[in-house]
């Protein structure tokens, strides 16, 4: 087995044709097409479905472990290259956009000033969107929801923040203006809510249920920024973490209703299970600790742990 078959497997998985994948590794479709013949011949089994241009359930079990030789390839010459110099190399950084709103400014400020030959790559999107990327090894390290459940990942706590409910101007819920609720005040309200079976949702059901609370969903969003927006421009009432609020924005009608006796949203760091952190996400990582620790006491509603 080589590294370039498993690379033609890989360019046949994201472009879905020999062809396209050659042109993409800059070759001929020939070398693509016995690269594949001589892994699926070495590991005895079919690998890709040649009518479908889609990789077999074996060629998609294959992919996870090619993905992460590479992953662990690149970790390598940055680990080697950091104990010879300074710590240098690529990172690859996934959070949540509640949680990258305020900590990407002092993290990457940091980063820069005690890592500079570390070249810093962030997505922000949900934590259902970055969950795969960091199992599959398209990213280093992600600050997501939890608690999860995974085989492949490992996650530590960062901080908990406190639940609210933006009320829309003009909704009944805002008469009153910023003030404390409790959930059996929402009964009979169309809210935005996450998706059933999220992080957020779970704490959000689990407390309604014990107070036999019966909540209404107008819409269900896999977004909490999204859900903040929509509320904040008159849409219908959303149950956000207190930092899905902008420090930036500028108040209006709507009103801030603090959630009383409910569980607090966990954020935390997640990395895989297997392998080890190259030397620049290792780093990375301890910083990123440090200015949650610093930040946490200036954000209302937020808690290191």
């Amino acid at each position: 087995m080589e590294l370039k078959q498993l690379d033609a497997l890989a360019a046949v998985a994201e472009h879905g044709r020999f062809s396209a994948a050659a042109r993409a590794l800059d070759t001929v479709q020939s070398n693509i097409s016995t690269h594949i013949a001589r892994l699926e011949d070495d590991l005895g089994a079919i690998l890709v479905d040649r009518s479908a241009g889609q990789l077999t359930p074996e060629g998609q079990a294959v992919l996870t472990r090619a993905r992460r030789i590479n992953t662990e390839l690149a970790a390598l010459r940055d680990d080697v290259t950091s104990m010879t110099s300074r710590v240098s190399g690529q990172v690859r950084i996934g959070i949540i956009g509640t949680t990258g709103r305020w900590l990407l400014p002092p993290l990457l400020d940091e980063l820069s000033r005690s890592f500079p030959d570390v070249v810093t790559t962030v997505i922000d999107s949900t934590t259902t969107a970055l969950i795969p990327l960091l199992e599959h090894g398209d990213l280093d390290l992600t600050v997501i929801n939890t608690p999860l459940q995974h085989d492949e990942l490992f996650t530590t706590p960062l901080f908990e923040e406190q639940l609210v409910v933006i009320a829309p101007e003009g909704h009944p819920l805002a008469a009153d203006g910023d003030r404390p609720i409790h959930i059996v005040e929402l009964a009979n309200h169309d809210l935005l809510l996450s998706p059933p079976g999220s992080n957020l949702r779970v704490l959000i059901d689990d407390k309604a249920r014990q107070e036999n609370v019966v909540l209404r969903t107008i819409a269900e969003l896999d977004g909490i920024r999204l859900a903040a927006t929509l509320a904040f421009q008159g849409y219908a009432p959303a149950i956000v973490p207190v930092t899905a609020i902008p420090s930036w924005i500028g108040r209006g009608g709507w009103a801030v209703l603090t959630l009383q006796d409910m569980p607090r949203r966990l954020v935390g760091l997640a990395i895989r299970r297997r392998g080890m952190l190259s030397a620049p996400a290792s780093a990375t990582r301890d910083v990123l600790r440090r200015v949650v620790r610093d930040q946490a006491p200036n954000i209302e509603g937020l808690t290191a742990v």
